[in-house]
């Protein structure tokens, strides 16, 4: 249902930005200290952590699993340690691991209007440095009306009309996998970045063909062009969708033209039907797979949101039918959720809360649903997330960034397998665009330049471990903290955040790790406005209209003195990206 054209800064005497005092005086004569007598506290540093089974919800997701190895930047500006009183306490258990870290919760979307992309080399070392680690393809909706191995028109059995919703006709609109136009992505140059920027794939195949064909045999003939786009994947993707938001009156094959149908379906879709269709894809592409010695996941659709009073019969009834027809065939769970309510302009409070519930009450309903129709939980794929929101370009603005940051932490902490945020580039709709990067259109802005989101996650997971570990936050409801170790180079990676509108003084403490004599720390915060499209990195920004310093990859991490443990003041709607090695 896409559209086309659709914190925690921390002053550590930062006098040079106007934005923190903090001078040595008398009564502190150590500008290196942290502590104050209050708040000195006992710091066990025996580290022997304990692991927890594999999260059957990440299950296969983890199996290339490797430890990350934490490496010094090589690019620091000292700066002092602050001290004074925190009204805020953060504890660190380095010995409680929470989780091992998908790697696949990083991914992003690609779609067939960003143009070929692999003649624009901007573009791909920003997607290179952001290492998603897997892209999605072809691009939402547009998967239900792709033909991966066509040029320029549709196969025979795929009519000129479609019905909408409502039952209008409206044309077909097909794309095509082979088209090299400069204006779509071909499948052959969706390959090639994945290549070029150490990106495996996702892909969704087109299950609403199995709908809207008029051949004698639509099901089978669309499953088996699904099989022959795994045989000629060749073993390159291992993930694959049947289908997009098939129970969505806005997709293609949602309502079909009966009198044109040759095995009997019904008008409208449900998930019974689904279920039915979705083993004879997966017999199909499993059988393709083994021809060439492959090993492949298919996931199935299911929705996160039960029994909203907007929802269709289809919608309601769909996990039901899905569940007992294909339960047991499927490899993983696919959902989409987009956080805030429909196309609302939310405030950042509604925006940033949702980054905290959603993920949770999302694992929440589907280990309900797993009880109730006797389903062994499986992997938890979010294939697109992103937020609705709109009116104040809160899509293109520092707070979906810290929004981003918010999420990837919950998808860790509550064990999502994998996650691509929906994408990598849109359209500018005066600013109600979630693309991570200005695909042209918007204004007085360069191509491809990158959005708050995208320094918000590259910083992430730049600074976040292999491991999540556990960690407690009290004195604000306010203040969030996702902690990490890294197997290699022994180390602690925190992500810090302030959700609210006053400043906070934090104070952190790392139990069960011998901490070395310094840390590291990014700060993000967004420049001026309730919505900005600017945001600054250790106090650099940028001279544009929007997006921030372009330098990030060299950009001087801030190193500090830790004197058993951190303590920082924090402003409102920032984040901080924090490195503390042994």
């Amino acid at each position: 249902m896409k559209k086309l054209n659709v914190f925690t800064k921390i002053s550590f005497v930062l006098l040079w930005m106007g934005v923190f005092s903090c001078k040595n005086t008398d009564d502190n004569p150590n500008p290196d200290s942290n502590n104050s007598d209050e708040n000195q506290v006992t710091i066990d540093t025996t580290y022997d952590p304990t692991y927890p089974d594999r999260a059957a919800t990440i299950g296969f997701f983890l199996n290339n699993w490797q430890a990350k190895e934490f490496v010094l930047p090589s690019n620091v500006k000292p700066y002092e340690g602050t001290s004074g009183d925190a009204d805020v306490t953060v504890t660190v258990n380095m010995n409680d691991v929470v989780t091992k870290v998908s790697k696949y919760v990083y991914g992003n979307n690609s779609n067939t209007w960003m143009g070929q992309m692999v003649d624009q080399p901007k573009l791909l070392q920003y997607i290179k440095d952001l290492s998603p680690h897997i892209i999605r393809a072809p691009g939402g909706s547009i998967s239900d009306i792709y033909f991966w191995n066509e040029l320029s028109a549709p196969p025979s059995d795929a009519p000129a009309q479609l019905l909408d919703g409502d039952g209008n006709e409206v044309p077909g609109d097909y794309w095509f996998g082979k088209n090299t136009a400069d204006w779509t992505l071909s499948i052959d140059h969706y390959y090639q970045v994945l290549q070029q920027t150490n990106s495996e794939g996702i892909i969704t195949v087109n299950y609403a063909y199995a709908r809207y064909g008029t051949g004698s045999h639509p099901v089978q003939t669309a499953a088996h062009l699904a099989a022959e786009w795994v045989r000629y994947d060749n073993g390159r993707t291992k993930y694959w969708e049947v289908g997009n938001e098939n129970n969505g009156n806005w997709e293609a094959g949602y309502r079909i033209d009966v009198s044109n149908n040759q095995d009997g379906q019904p008008e409208i879709i449900t998930g019974k039907l689904y279920g039915k269709h979705f083993k004879v894809f997966a017999d199909s592409m499993r059988a393709a797979a083994s021809e060439i010695g492959s090993t492949i996941y298919i996931g199935a659709q299911l929705l996160d949101e039960p029994g909203e009073a907007w929802q269709t019969a289809t919608d309601k009834n769909w996990n039901e039918g899905v569940l007992t027809e294909a339960g047991e065939t499927a490899d993983y769970f696919v959902t989409h959720d987009y956080f805030t309510d429909y196309y609302t302009d939310a405030s950042p409070k509604e925006i940033l809360s949702t980054g905290v519930t959603v993920p949770e009450d999302i694992m929440d309903y589907f280990d309900d649903l797993f009880s109730e129709y006797s389903i062994k939980p499986k992997p938890i794929a979010l294939t697109e997330w992103n937020i609705f929101s709109e009116g104040s370009q809160q899509m293109v603005s520092d707070i979906a960034g810290i929004h981003a940051a918010i999420v990837l932490g919950e998808l860790i902490q509550n064990k999502f397998g994998e996650a691509s945020r929906w994408d990598l580039a849109n359209g500018w709709d005066d600013g109600n665009d979630q693309g991570m990067f200005n695909n042209g259109d918007e204004p007085d802005a360069p191509k491809w330049n990158p959005r708050p989101a995208f320094y918000y996650m590259y910083y992430f997971q730049k600074t976040f471990g292999d491991r999540m570990v556990a960690s407690s936050v009290d004195g604000s409801s306010d203040i969030l903290c996702y902690a990490s170790s890294f197997g290699k180079g022994e180390a602690a990676g925190l992500v810090l955040i302030n959700t609210g509108k006053t400043v906070e003084k934090v104070r952190i403490n790392i139990q069960h790790f011998s901490a070395g004599n310094h840390f590291y720390w990014y700060s993000l915060q967004g420049g001026s406005g309730k919505f900005s499209r600017k945001v600054l990195v250790n106090g650099q920004g940028t001279q544009g209209v929007s997006g921030g310093p372009l330098n990030y990859a060299t950009l001087p991490a801030h190193k500090t003195k830790y004197d058993q443990g951190i303590f920082l003041t924090v402003e409102p709607k920032s984040v901080i990206y924090i490195n503390v090695p042994k």
